[in-house]
């Protein structure tokens, strides 16, 4: 029987289905459809069904729509809304979001909801993978037994495992199709499978590492982005501590960069944004609560990088003051409203929580961010500002609050607006200009 799905695998005859259609979905399922598999996604929205069975990407910035519009042509990928279209799957992702609530609790409604999903449309062979990023114990405590209510037995009947999605919005280098995967199986047959029908996409063998048990894949991934978060707190830190003492930290950041090992380079800014680095830390604090163990360093980076969007604004107040002038009723324009350059993701971005906090000093806010055309902030919506208008708009003051894009900061030195570019985007600058 195992050697029969690995065969099917290599002949396309497999059929994926993905539950989930966002960031890590809809890459996952086009990915499959692209390798010759035939791929179903399944969505709550019907309207986002139909729009990509038009060939119409709601992601652009990660699958474009024409990747989409050629798989469905093909007659390789097909959005649904309704679940019992995945009775034809050998195979079912689960891709859908793992949020918290305002208590910083983990909020698995969506995952028990898509559970559910595919528990109606369970049959013996079928092999289910949760990409989500969790706590330890999700794949085994939570999607386990509902998908085994109807008497279908995990790791005998069907087959279960956990592999972390590794999706990283606007990065063109790895993709689904180069970066290396995890995963863990309920059994050694169910690791075996997983690990076959990921290389499948995949640009050889040998990218797919296998762990012991699912709850060791599922920490692989918290460890990933806690390790980032940690280590963004830290030199977040370093960048308060190095201003109190007239030290530019990214001339530190660069010097200490240039040792070729033990160092590896983190950069300060207004905290990071997205649905993992703000997030997953959370879920690994939350369950180390089960066994009474308080996870320290966790949660004093948590508090680091959520405090960095006021400080910024204290910045700016300070900043503003020695120009003669006040926050209180200025011109603000932000540059970047998404979480990260190049991408539409507006998912706990830290640059709109600045403009909320600008907003509430009394400032009156604009932005610019060609991926992000509108957003609502406290005082309502906003469209994105005509770059070419910016020096003649009479702005007080212009805050940098993502990179990568090629912002007008010498012309806005030269029109003698207040520049304070939180992320470095375009160095040192004129006299009106100072960075974190």
């Amino acid at each position: 029987m195992a050697d029969d799905f690995r065969r099917r695998i290599a002949e396309r005859d497999v059929v994926v289905g993905v539950v989930g259609l966002g960031y890590v979905g809809l890459s996952l399922a086009i990915a499959y459809a692209e390798s010759g598999f035939r791929a179903i996604g399944l969505d709550v929205d019907p309207e986002l069904a139909a729009s990509l069975n038009r060939g119409t990407s709601h992601i652009v910035d990660v699958v474009s729509s024409d990747r989409v519009a050629r798989t469905v042509e093909a007659g390789r990928f097909e959005a649904t809304a309704t679940p019992s279209a995945l009775v034809e799957a050998d195979a079912v992702f689960i891709c859908v979001p793992t949020p918290f609530d305002l208590a910083k609790i983990p909020d698995l409604s969506f995952v028990r909801a898509a559970t559910h999903s595919v528990a109606e449309i369970l049959r013996p062979g079928m092999l289910v993978i949760l990409q989500s990023t969790t706590y330890p114990g999700t794949t085994t405590e939570i999607v386990q037994p509902l998908l085994e209510e109807r008497g279908l037995r995990a790791g005998d009947d069907f087959h279960l495992a956990f592999s972390p999605e590794r999706v990283d919005p606007g990065n063109t280098t790895w993709t689904v199709h180069n970066t290396p995967k995890v995963v863990g199986g309920l059994t050694p047959e169910c690791s075996k499978r997983a690990q076959a029908l990921l290389e499948a996409v995949m640009d050889g063998d040998g990218l797919v590492k296998i762990v012991s048990n699912p709850a060791s894949a599922e920490m692989a991934k918290l460890l990933e982005n806690t390790y980032r978060a940690v280590n963004i707190a830290l030199v977040n830190e370093l960048a308060m501590l190095a201003h109190e003492m007239g030290i530019d930290v990214w001339e530190v950041i660069d010097a200490a960069a240039s040792k070729p090992f033990g160092f590896q380079a983190f950069y300060p800014g207004i905290g990071p944004g997205g649905h993992c680095i703000p997030v997953d830390p959370h879920y690994l604090s939350w369950k180390a609560r089960e066994f009474d163990f308080q996870t320290k360093f966790i949660e004093v980076a948590a508090d680091v990088n959520s405090g960095m969007a006021r400080y910024v604004v204290m910045r700016l107040h300070e900043l503003m003051n020695r120009h003669g002038r006040a926050l209180n009723g200025a011109k603000a324009l932000c540059l970047g409203a998404a979480f990260k350059p190049g991408v539409s993701d507006v998912r706990n971005s830290r640059a709109i929580r600045v403009m909320e906090l600008l907003e509430h000093a009394g400032a009156h806010v604009e932005y610019i961010d060609i991926h992000v055309p509108t957003l609502t902030l406290p005082s309502g919506e906003r469209k994105s500002f005509p770059v070419g208008d910016v020096t003649a708009s009479g702005f007080d003051l212009a805050v940098v609050l993502v990179g990568g894009a090629d912002w007008p900061l010498d012309a806005l030195d030269a029109a003698g607006v207040i520049v304070f570019d939180a992320v470095n985007a375009g160095g040192p600058g004129g006299e009106t200009r100072e960075r974190l």
